[in-house]
């Protein structure tokens, strides 16, 4: 699951994807509107942090933009101004919340999460697969109620997969998530994280397509 960051100033555009890759989500980042609009709309990111103060094009002309060709992932607005007024400029242009600067990445990651769990249809921050349980606001994972210890980058994935469990996910598709276009890793290095979760919540909690891909099953409740 993958975060798109938009921001020119470098210092907070580089905290905030830090600070979403420790909560779980790989980040790109983008500091001018022109490469917001296209990045937005020819990927498909699980949620956007958006400036408005952008070069190029403005956030709130990438966000119309975005919205007008379909594009309907969630939309975090950032904004050195808290004005009322442009609040409601930016709901209105399509944005699903709001944060004003200078602000606590700790509520950043709150709303993050908050946007993601009802995009996704889940209304609690607690996910359940089968006999799994993941509880995205303590980052633990569970396996019939006993705490499982997995790493951030196995955590990121059981996650991914979890919000995936009506599919079969692609093992491209998987990697692109985890590490990013730029670093995109190899299908062994996804089989061998698969293979090290596997022994950790049980062999049938993922199954393998072969020629397909992954799919989270959480195996027998």
């Amino acid at each position: 699951m993958r975060a798109l960051v938009v921001e020119d100033d470098p210092d907070i555009g580089g905290d905030v994807a830090h600070t979403l890759a420790e909560a779980g989500l790989g980040a790109d980042r983008v500091a001018d509107g022109n490469d917001a609009w296209f990045a937005g709309d020819t990927e498909d990111y699980a949620i956007v942090v958006l400036d408005l103060g952008l070069p190029g094009l403005d956030g709130l002309t990438v966000l119309r933009r975005w919205r007008a060709a379909g594009r309907t992932m969630p939309v975090l607005i950032l904004s050195a101004r808290g004005d009322w007024t442009e609040k409601v400029e930016g709901i209105e242009a399509g944005a699903d919340d709001y944060l004003a600067k200078p602000f606590q990445m700790g509520e950043l990651v709150t709303r993050v999460r908050a946007l993601l769990r009802r995009t996704s249809g889940h209304a609690a921050p607690l996910l359940e697969v089968g006999r799994l349980k993941i509880d995205t606001t303590h980052r633990r994972l569970l396996v019939r109620d006993e705490e499982v210890r997995v790493s951030p980058l196995e955590f990121r994935l059981i996650h991914f997969l979890a919000h995936q469990a009506d599919r079969t996910v692609a093992v491209d598709e998987i990697a692109d998530h985890l590490y990013g276009a730029a670093d995109s890793g190899d299908a062994n290095a996804i089989e061998a994280l698969i293979m090290r979760l596997r022994r950790k919540i049980g062999t049938d909690s993922i199954v393998t397509r072969r020629g397909f891909g992954y799919r989270l099953t959480g195996g027998a409740a």
